[in-house]
C-alpha cells in the first residue's frame, strides 16, 4: 500500500471541524450577506497565506497527501486531483494558502482584458434547501494586467492556473472586440500560469455567451492559437446546451490548441425539478447540487465520444469523496469545487482526498489515473 502523509492529530482536527462548522460557524455565516462572508473569508485566507507559521498550521490541520493521488498531466504534477474552481479566488488572493487547505491545484479568475466591477449587488444568494448558490457576479476582477503583475515571479506549492474571459462590458460585445479582449487576457496571464482556461460559458455577462457558438468559437480559438505557449489550454463549457450542441463545440476544439475540457459552468435552468427553495432570484446561474446531474451527464458523454482526445475536468456538485470519485470514474482526470466547501466546511478537501485514497485501495488501483473512466464501457 502506498504510504499516506498526514498527522493523526490532523485527522482528529478534521473530524472535529465538520460538526463544529455545521453547528456553529455555518449558521452564523448563513445569517449574513453571502458576499460579505466571502470577502471576509478571503481576507482571512490571504492573511493565513502570508505567514509560514499559519500556513504550516493550516496544512497540519486540513491537508491530506497520498502518493496514489499524484498525477503528471501535460507536464504538470498535481499532488491530488481536487482543484479550486475559477470564480472563488477572482483576484488571486488565496494562492498561498489553498495548497495548505489541501487542494491539489487552483484556478484563479476568471480574469478579463480590462478591470471589471461586475454586476450590481446583490449578486450572490444561497439556496440552502437545494445545496446550491445563485451566482451573478458578472466576472468581477481587477483585470489581467494587474493580476499578471501580482503573480509575476512567484512560486507556489501547487499548480496555479488562470481562467480568462471577455470583459463584462458593452465595449466587448462584438465578436471582434470580444476576441481581442480574450487575447489580451490570455497574453498577459500565460507567462504566470501553469495552465490556461478559456471560459466561454459565464452566464452572467453583457451579451450572454456568444462564444458558445461554433462559428464564433472557431474565430476565437484561431486567434488564441497565434499566441505562443507550451502550456496546456482548457476550455470551460456551458451547462445548458444539448448534447448535439456540445458535440459541435468539441469538433471545433479538436481543430485547435485545446488540451482539456471543463464540464461544466453554472446552470440557469429554472425548470430544474431539484430546486427546493422558494423565491429563487430570476438572475444568475446556479452552482452546487443543482448543477451536478447535467454536469455528470455531459462529462460521461465527453468521455464516451472524445476517445481520450482531451483531459476532462469534472465540476459541479462535489460535496463528498463519493461525488468526486463518481466524476473520476466517469472520465475526469481532475475535479474542481467551490460550493461544497461553503456548505460542508474547509476540512472537506482533506476528507475528499482521504476518501479517494480509500476507494482506490478498495478497488485495486495503484494510482488515481487508473480509476479515470473506469465506469465508461
Amino acid at each position: 500500500m502506498a504510504s499516506a502523509h498526514y498527522s493523526h492529530m490532523g485527522m482528529i482536527f478534521r473530524a472535529l471541524t465538520h460538526p463544529l462548522y455545521k453547528s456553529i460557524a455555518k449558521p452564523i455565516f448563513f445569517r449574513r450577506d453571502p458576499e460579505d462572508v466571502h470577502d471576509g473569508m478571503t481576507k482571512l485566507g490571504a492573511f493565513l497565506g502570508r505567514h509560514a507559521i499559519t500556513r504550516a498550521f493550516t496544512r497540519f490541520a486540513f491537508a491530506y497527501q497520498n502518493p496514489r493521488l499524484t498525477q503528471t498531466i501535460h507536464g504538470i504534477t498535481f499532488p491530488n486531483p481536487v482543484g479550486l474552481a475559477a470564480g472563488f479566488d477572482k483576484n488571486a488572493e488565496l494562492v498561498d494558502i489553498m495548497g495548505a487547505v489541501g487542494f491539489g491545484w487552483v484556478e484563479v479568475g476568471s480574469m478579463t482584458g480590462e478591470p471589471c466591477p461586475g454586476n450590481a449587488k446583490p449578486r450572490l444568494w444561497r439556496l440552502p434547501k437545494s445545496q446550491s448558490l445563485m451566482v451573478y457576479y458578472g466576472l468581477k476582477n481587477d483585470g489581467a494586467e494587474a493580476l499578471a503583475k501580482k503573480l509575476h515571479g512567484r512560486a507556489f506549492d501547487i499548480p496555479v492556473g488562470a481562467s480568462v474571459a471577455k470583459t463584462n462590458s458593452p465595449d466587448a460585445c462584438t465578436t471582434e472586440a470580444g476576441i481581442a479582449d480574450y487575447a489580451k487576457a490570455f497574453r498577459l496571464m500565460e507567462p504566470v500560469a501553469k495552465h490556461m482556461t478559456v471560459n466561454i460559458s459565464c452566464p452572467n455577462t453583457f451579451g450572454g455567451e456568444p462564444f458558445a457558438d461554433p462559428i464564433r468559437l472557431e474565430a476565437l480559438l484561431k486567434e488564441l492559437d497565434t499566441i505562443p505557449t507550451e502550456k496546456p489550454v482548457f476550455l470551460k463549457l456551458p451547462a445548458d446546451i444539448s448534447l448535439p450542441e456540445l458535440d459541435a463545440l468539441v469538433e471545433v476544439a479538436k481543430k485547435h490548441r485545446v488540451h482539456g475540457l471543463i464540464s461544466s459552468n453554472l446552470t440557469k435552468d429554472r425548470t430544474n425539478p431539484n430546486i427546493k427553495d422558494v423565491n429563487v432570484p430570476d438572475k444568475g446561474g446556479m452552482s452546487g447540487k443543482l448543477s451536478e446531474p447535467n454536469a455528470n451527464k455531459q462529462l460521461e458523454h465527453l468521455a464516451r465520444t472524445t476517445n481520450k482526445r482531451f483531459i476532462l475536468v469534472g465540476v459541479g456538485g462535489i460535496f463528498s469523496a463519493e461525488d468526486a470519485y463518481k466524476k473520476i470514474r466517469l472520465g475526469a482526470s481532475l475535479v474542481q469545487l467551490i460550493t461544497g466547501m461553503i456548505f460542508e466546511g474547509p476540512q472537506l478537501i482533506g476528507d475528499i482526498n482521504a476518501g479517494l485514497a480509500k476507494f482506490l485501495e478498495r478497488d485495486g488501483f495503484k494510482n488515481i489515473s487508473e480509476a479515470v473512466g473506469a465506469d465508461i464501457k
